[in-house]
Parts: C-alpha cells; structure tokens; sequence
C-alpha cells in the first residue's frame, strides 16, 4: 500500500465549535482505491474528518489536497466525492429506478445512457427487477443497496460512507460488509469508512485510522493495528487487552506482575517504565505449580465459542479466553509465550485501561450506545 499515490491529503487539520477542539492538527494521506475506515468513539472527531473531505464542512486552517490540487473552499458538488449517510436520504416519492438515475439526470445524460447505468448499478448491488418497486416497500438492507447504486452511479472518485450500517441488525450487517468490499474492489474506487464498531473495521479495511480526542492515534492494516497497538487507548479500542504496568529491564526482557517474562521487543531504555499488552486469547491457564503466574478465578462466563474467565492476580484482574472450562474459586497458573507480549511506550492513556476489575458483558455493550445524532 505505502508506495500506491495520494488522492486525497488532508494537512494540518484544525477544527473548533465554539471552545471545544473537534480536530487537532490533523495529518493524513489517503491512497488511491484503497478501503480506509476511520475509527473511534463517539466524538472523536472522525464524522468531522468525512465532512471536511466532502466540502460539507470547512476547516478552521489547514489544506484539503484531492490528486494534487488543494480544494479548500470548493462546494461539495464540485468535488469528485460522494456520500453515503447513515440515514440513507432516499426520495420516497420517486422509485428505485428514479432514485438511482437522480443524480444521472441532473447532469442532463441522454435517456438510453441513464438506462445503461442504473441497469449496470441495480446488477452490481443485486437489485435487479427491482426498477419499479416504491423506496417505502423496501427492506433496510436493499434501501442501503439503493443508496450504494446512487451513490457510485456518478462515478465519483471517492466515496464517503458515514457509519452506513449501524441501522441494520447483525445478520444483514455481515452480509453488507461484505458486499461493500466486494463493490469497492469490483470498481477500484477510494471508500473512506466511518464506524464506532472495531469489528468492522477489521473486517473490511486495508488500512484502519484510530482516531480520539481530534487526533490520530494509530494507522496502519487491520493486522498491525490489533497486534501491534502504539498505546493503551489503541489495544483497549481494538478487542479486549490486558494492560500493565511493566518495566523493560533490557532488550527482550520485561518485567511485570511481579515477574520477569522474555519477550520479543527491543528498543527501549534499560529499566524502562512501560505498558505491557496481552490479548485474552494469548495466555494459557495451567496448573499453579506449571504457572508463570499464579491467582484465583472470580468470573467465568461461556460465549459459545469459548470461556471468558477472570482471574484475580494481586488484586489485578486478568481476562483470558480459552477453551479450557474452569470454576469461579479455581487457583490457577498463568502461562504467556514471548510472542504474546507487546510493549508499548507510557502515553496520556497509561493506567486508565486494561484491569478487568468493573468488567461485566452490561458494562460493555453500554459503552458501544451512541447518541441517536453524533454530531461529531
């Protein structure tokens, strides 16, 4: 990805409303039909970034630069970008076949042409024979077709997606993001995705923006970002993680819990005061004589697939994942290989994520519930 060209470049980002600071110096280049999604927790400045991007929004300083050119100023119609809304902004009076054509018609395309495209579009998007049907008779999923065969039917360079899937219920929701990968590189366009949901980040991107508090956090592929996360609030973002207080005693070696583990980074000054990230699903419960660390069970919850256990280690809770059943008051060992060990450099985020303590499945699916407007 790193040696494909720029098509958008936004330099030095800054926006306020009123005394609050939405985006703070904001860098990023986006690559030329590539699938880049934006995420991060409500009012983290991503839907902000989106409107910038498609002329909805000007910026307090800073440049927009689309292939080259810098395009402050420009109205939304005259960019070469178009946008996909959570709410999907369809005409109920008008069609499916009318409301794909809309924006063919506005350009004044001769007749058997629209017919061509929006023939083309409604195949893409697996809505044919669906010309004639009303927008009210449609289920959410095809409405969200509709709104993808508008929207790319113009041929814009870039497509901006605004959480475009939250209103769907799960099943559908897989299903779409798939198929948005699919139309993305079927057509070779730029997506830039918005979303709060760390799965679909994952799932659909090539490359992930972690955004919070106005600022980029982290970018980089699906993969470097879960394995690799540069700071607390990224790993806590990301999935579930452990994260500790740790001491970096010298180059493969780390120190924390109380013991001393090898692991496999370098880099950083002898004695070190660092975080250390272990992912639930790395860490093997054995018994206590064959633990690396030792501590007590306090929750065990079964997700189907696996257990999501708790365990107490000096007043630290740990979550692993595993197969393995075990039962609350167990004494269990803990043993985590080198590879399993990611260190990270202390941040304005140390010490506020990572200890299980108030952990419960209510806590967290409270913190994935937007406001119903984000008004980023």
């Amino acid at each position: 990805m790193e040696n494909q060209k720029n098509i958008i470049e936004l330099k030095d980002i800054f926006v306020s409303f009123g005394e609050e600071k939405v985006l703070d110096g904001l860098n990023l280049s986006i690559h030329d039909k590539e699938f880049i999604t934006l995420l991060g927790p409500s009012g983290c400045g991503k839907t902000t970034t989106l409107r910038i991007i498609g002329g909805f929004l000007d910026a307090d300083c800073g440049e927009v630069v689309f292939e080259d050119k810098i395009i402050n100023g420009v109205p939304s119609y005259k960019r070469q970008v178009n946008t996909i809304f959570q709410r999907y902004a369809l005409f109920p009076h008008l069609n499916v076949y009318e409301n794909v054509a809309f924006g063919l018609r506005v350009k004044k395309l001769k007749e058997n042409e629209i017919k061509d495209i929006v023939t083309d579009m409604l195949h893409l998007v697996n809505l044919d024979g669906f010309e004639k049907r009303s927008i009210s008779t449609l289920s959410g999923g095809q409405q969200q077709r509709v709104a993808i065969a508008r929207a790319i039917a113009n041929k814009p360079k870039v497509l901006l997606l605004d959480e475009p899937l939250a209103a769907l219920d799960l099943k559908l929701r897989k299903d779409m993001q798939k198929e948005l990968r699919r139309i993305q590189r079927q057509l070779g366009i730029t997506f830039v995705f918005v979303t709060h949901d760390q799965e679909e980040a994952l799932t659909m991107s090539d490359r992930v923006v972690v955004m919070n508090k106005g600022k980029i956090q982290q970018i980089g592929t699906p993969q470097d970002i879960y394995n690799e996360p540069q700071n607390a609030f990224v790993a806590d973002f990301i999935g579930e993680s452990n994260i500790l207080d740790g001491v970096m005693k010298k180059d493969y070696v780390a120190e924390f819990s109380g013991h001393i583990f090898d692991c496999l980074d370098k880099g950083f000054d002898e004695n070190e005061s660092v975080d250390v990230v272990v992912r639930p699903e790395d860490v093997d419960i054995v018994s206590v004589d064959k633990g690396m660390l030792k501590g007590t069970v306090t929750s065990v919850d079964f997700l189907g697939v696996h257990y999501e256990i708790i365990v107490d280690i000096g007043g630290f809770k740990w979550m692993i994942q595993t197969t393995d059943e075990c039962f609350v008051g167990d004494n269990v060992g803990l043993y985590i290989e080198p590879d399993a060990i990611h260190i990270m450099k202390k941040s304005e985020y140390s010490g506020l994520y990572g200890d299980y303590s108030t952990y419960s499945e209510e806590m967290d699916h409270l913190s994935d519930i937007e406001p119903e407007d984000d008004d980023e």
